[in-house]
Formats: C-alpha cells, sequence, structure tokens
C-alpha cells in the first residue's frame, strides 16, 4: 500500500449503531474492526490512533454526505479526510462482489483500497471559512423550512377540501400568511363562519390589510352562497382537529423562518465577500446569500467556470458511443444547489436586459421554460465566476459593453431590443 507522507492509511464506514474500520498503520497488516456510534468511542479510538502514529498525519476515507461523524472528526487536526463519492464507493464493491452482498466491514476495505491505490484521483477535504460555513448552514435550514412549509400546507389544503373548500378561496393563495392562519383558528369551519356577522367578517380582513373593497364583497357574496360539503360530524369534527393542529405548526414554522432569516441577513453583511452578489440582478436577500455559499472562498475549488458548472448539474452530459451522441442533464448533482442557480437566472430575467433577451432568444427557438432556465445558468454562472475569481462585482455596462466588443449575436438582439 502507498503510505507516503502518511503514517497511517483508515477507512471508516459510519452507521447509526456501530462504525466499522480498517486500519493500516505503516507495514503492518490491515486491523479490521468495529466501535460502537458514540462520541466517546469514535474520539477514544481516535487518540488511540493518534498515540499509536506517533502524531503523524493519518489520511482517513469516509463516503461523503450528510455524515454526522464527519464534524467529530474535524475535531482532529492531524487527520486528512478523504471523501469518497457513494456512487465510487458502490461501483468498487460490486465490482468484486457481482451478488450485490453489503456489508460494513467489507464496505472499509473497498474504501481503504480507493484511498490506498487510487488517492491521486481523490480531493482532501477543505473547509471554507468559518463564516461562510455558517452561512451555508444558515441557507440550508431555511429551505429545509421552507420544504417543510410546502409540506405542511399541501396536507392542510387537502383537509380543507374534504370538508371546507371556501376556505381555500376565503383564505387567499398562501395558506401559511397571517391571514389564513389567523381566518381558520377563528372560523375552522363553515358553520362557525356563516354565524358570524357581515361586519364581523369585514374587519377582521381590514385588519389583515385585505382592504380592497371589491375582494371583500365577493368573499362576503361567497360566504352568503355557500353550502357545506358534508354534514357528517364523523367527518368534519376529526378533519378540524387535524387543520387546528396544522395551522399551529405553520404558525411556530413562520415565526421561526423569520428568525433564520433575521441571522442570514446578519451573516451575509458580516461577510467579507457579500459586495460580490449584493447586487446582482434578481438576487435578492434570499437569493444572493445563497451564491455567495455556492462559490465559497476557497478559489482553487473550482479552477474554471466548467468546474463549479459540472459539480452543480448545470452542464450536461454528453454520452458518445460510435456514430451515437446522447446528451442529458447530470443525475448526480446537489439539488438544492442546482435549484439556486436555476432559481436565480429565473429571477435575473425581468431585472436584466441581457439574461431577458438571452432567455426570450432560446423560447424563440422552442425551448421550453425549465431548459432556457438552466441554459441561461449556465452563461451566468462563467459570468459570476470571473467576477469571483478577480473579486469585482459584477456590472451590467461592462459585460454588455464586452457583449459588443466581442461582436455577440446577444449584442445585435439587445440593440434591436
Amino acid at each position: 500500500m502507498n503510505n507516503e507522507n502518511y503514517a497511517a492509511l483508515v477507512a471508516l464506514d459510519w452507521g447509526d449503531t456501530e462504525h466499522a474500520f480498517v486500519t493500516q498503520v505503516g507495514d503492518s497488516s490491515a486491523e479490521k474492526g468495529t466501535i460502537p456510534a458514540t462520541a466517546e468511542s469514535l474520539h477514544g479510538w481516535l487518540e488511540q490512533l493518534h498515540k499509536r502514529t506517533e502524531g503523524g498525519q493519518v489520511a482517513l476515507a469516509l463516503e461523503g454526505g450528510k455524515s454526522a461523524v464527519l464534524h467529530a472528526l474535524l475535531e482532529h487536526p492531524w487527520l486528512v479526510i478523504y471523501p469518497v463519492h457513494p456512487s465510487t464507493s458502490e461501483r468498487f464493491r460490486t465490482a468484486f462482489t457481482p451478488s450485490g452482498a453489503k456489508d460494513d466491514v467489507p464496505d472499509a476495505v473497498v474504501l481503504l483500497d480507493i484511498l490506498a491505490h487510487h488517492r491521486d484521483q481523490l480531493r482532501p477535504l477543505k473547509l471554507d471559512s468559518p463564516q461562510t460555513r455558517k452561512l451555508a448552514a444558515l441557507v440550508t435550514a431555511r429551505r429545509r423550512a421552507i420544504d417543510h412549509k410546502t409540506k405542511l400546507t399541501n396536507e392542510l389544503t387537502s383537509a380543507l377540501k374534504s370538508y371546507y373548500p371556501q376556505a381555500l378561496d376565503l383564505c387567499g393563495r398562501d395558506l401559511a400568511t397571517a391571514l389564513a392562519l389567523d381566518f381558520l383558528t377563528r372560523w375552522p369551519e363553515l358553520r362557525s363562519l356563516k354565524a358570524a356577522r357581515p361586519a364581523t367578517v369585514q374587519a377582521f380582513y381590514t385588519a389583515h390589510n385585505s382592504r380592497r373593497l371589491i375582494v371583500i364583497e365577493e368573499r362576503l357574496a361567497l360566504i352568503a352562497a355557500a353550502r357545506a360539503l358534508t354534514q357528517d360530524r364523523a367527518v368534519i369534527d376529526p378533519t378540524v382537529l387535524q387543520v387546528k393542529l396544522l395551522v399551529e405548526m405553520l404558525r411556530a414554522l413562520q415565526k421561526n423562518v423569520a428568525l433564520i432569516e433575521e441571522e442570514i441577513a446578519v451573516a451575509f453583511d458580516a461577510h467579507p465577500e457579500a459586495e460580490l452578489y449584493r447586487e446582482l440582478p434578481g438576487a435578492g436577500p434570499a437569493t444572493a446569500p445563497r451564491l455567495l455559499v455556492a462559490f465559497g472562498t476557497d478559489r482553487s475549488r473550482y479552477p474554471d467556470a466548467s468546474s463549479i458548472q459540472k459539480f452543480a448539474g448545470i452542464a450536461p452530459v454528453k454520452v458518445k458511443s460510435g456514430r451515437q451522441l446522447w446528451i442529458h442533464w447530470r443525475w448526480n448533482a446537489p439539488k438544492f444547489l442546482r435549484q439556486t442557480f436555476v432559481e436565480w437566472a429565473g429571477q435575473s430575467v425581468p431585472k436584466c436586459a441581457w439574461a431577458k433577451a438571452y432567455y426570450s432568444q432560446l423560447r424563440a427557438a422552442g425551448k421550453q421554460h425549465q431548459a432556457a432556465l438552466r441554459a441561461l445558468a449556465f452563461k451566468w454562472i462563467r459570468v459570476l465566476w470571473r467576477c469571483w475569481q478577480d473579486r469585482i462585482p459584477y456590472n451590467e455596462a461592462r459585460y454588455i459593453a464586452s457583449l459588443h466588443q466581442r461582436k455577440s449575436p446577444l449584442a445585435a438582439r439587445l440593440a434591436a431590443a
């Protein structure tokens, strides 16, 4: 095994109840074993390994992903961590175990083999700045909370359709707003709503900044003409309780999303590279921090624009066999990162002249909406990568001038527009 520069090579296959490991210290034979998946056992095992290697650097391979054990490993600076993509280790495993059998210790052996013989194809883990990692954790927490909100509002919509469909028109499009949550708290079923005086309902809407008289009159007319979908209390009573539960969950979620967004704003403003993203077209308080996190501060991570285009899943994949060429999008890509670039591309269209012209050009050529946004995101990444490398904020006038200088077809389209 190739142990140059390292006192030992280690592979760790982490699990919920126990971690499997294979250790190669110097020229000794490989040692296999397991340890309980507790903080005490893991740190104790690492400290013993550190003592055995007399403080030397140790290379450690483990499957990449959201591994809780990674935080513990980072507490030991003498470890050089090599994340291995799960699909890579799976292909190695199936190459030597065609039956598809899987066991934690043999999986660790596969990881050690990759580390020993293919380390030049791996990239050691390099942490970004603390400010960037904090911001990354915050924007991820916000995304998860928004996804959870979407799930809860879908459940609430389904529940209301089963006994109280009129509420969907009376609460507005977003069931997570204060108006909708307060409405359902006060009138959780049609019977209680029809018992309310029209003046009371009108006062409720006015107090929630819904003051358009024509809208209020339409809603009052809807209430007056409304008929219950069902009178069956065996359906209504349990569903009312479910609606109350969902309303309270959404209320708490909205409150905490607001707190997360406040923390994001503070962390973004304090970040030394925030100016590169603050004024990007269409990048508001939610998207600008996500773009900062997408690039980070380690300029060696993406040596060229294509590297981040590929990693984010924006660049298409070309599969060529003989005379056949198949182009498709990347299946294995960080979903949230890809969403960040595609969503920003869409937000930039009404705010950026060349982005609007480019999107219109693609649509006129027959591209579907999402395909056009991915193509625009591909172009935007090249622009932003250059700004990121040079540490110079994006300047639209300068970019459009460069389009004219290069006699880009897009410049001609802009001039015609």
